[in-house]
């Protein structure tokens, strides 16, 4: 059974960085793709940037474009999410994802329906 465990939350204030990593174990994560989703209070849960099997092809959404990179380390099964310049809207729960029905997928997955596995998610506050 995959557990994936998330840290490296915490409060920020705005203009600041956090780094969150998800460590899987169980199981060697390095055939599937990884994403990084969020939650803010009384919304819904939306995708943030996803990397794929082999780490050299990430893909984010447009908020998050140019302050936050996805990264992974397959032979630490991590994947990590540098989080700069963050904004109090990026204030939310994180949480990290694995796609476990597929393998060497060359596409991209934004939606949280694609996903199998989810971790506990992280607390990133972020004040003004």
């Amino acid at each position: 059974q995959v557990q994936l465990v998330e840290s490296g939350g915490g409060l920020e204030q705005a203009g600041g960085s956090l780094r969150l990593s998800c460590v899987a174990s169980g199981r060697s994560l390095s055939s599937h793709a990884m994403g990084w989703f969020r939650q803010s209070a009384g919304k819904e849960r939306e995708f943030v940037a996803t990397m794929n099997w082999s780490g050299d092809r990430p893909y984010y959404a447009d908020s998050v474009k140019g302050r936050f990179t996805i990264s992974r380390d397959n032979a630490k099964n991590t994947v990590y999410l540098q989080m700069n310049s963050l904004k109090p809207e990026d204030t939310a729960v994180y949480y990290c994802a694995v796609r476990t029905r597929s393998i060497f997928d060359s596409d991209y997955f934004t939606g949280s329906s694609e996903y199998d596995m989810w971790g506990q998610g992280t607390q990133v506050t972020v004040s003004s």
